[in-house]
């Protein structure tokens, strides 16, 4: 299995970031019609971030099953210019999504949380498995004796 850590890394990133978590209900499966849309436009706006250049702000992203994904943005302002732009695919998604659920708001769910992260206010370990999450849309470093814990990753990144 190529691409498995053999050892225990962590995440690092400069400066502070944005951890944005977005996910969907799938709440009358039976209504296909009503979900496949939603479940369709997610992929068209990864292909779309994938392809943009760095200043977009987005560094990255990792699925958590067939409805949640983490996306990690450089700021706030970067995430929200993506989500407001009228020429990207956010936009026109967002809008259909209000149309179509205008009066059907129980047949499909989605949720989103914002979390703006401090610089060197996180930590992060990943073992046996391929480079995920922060680590993957930012860098990783190899757990040394001074980061062998999650206290002292904190530390190690500047929090206390």
């Amino acid at each position: 299995m190529s691409g498995i850590l053999d050892r225990r890394v962590t995440a690092r990133i400069e400066g502070d970031f944005v951890v944005f978590l977005i996910g969907m209900r799938i709440n009358k499966p039976w209504k296909v019609w009503s979900w496949l849309p939603v479940v369709g436009a997610m992929p068209r706006m990864l292909k779309e971030l994938a392809a943009a250049p760095a200043e977009t702000g987005c560094l990255g992203h990792s699925s958590l099953g067939l409805t949640t994904l983490v996306q990690y943005w450089r700021s706030f302002d970067a995430l929200e210019r993506y989500a407001r732009a009228k020429d990207r695919e956010h936009w026109p998604a967002w809008v259909d999504f209000n149309r179509r659920f205008r009066d059907a708001r129980g047949d499909v769910g989605i949720w989103h949380e914002t979390y703006c992260v401090r610089a060197g206010e996180y930590e992060s370990v990943y073992s046996g498995m391929p480079l995920f999450g922060l680590a993957s849309a930012a860098a990783s470093a190899d757990v040394a004796a001074a980061s062998d814990s999650a206290r002292d990753r904190l530390g190690s990144n500047g929090a206390g």
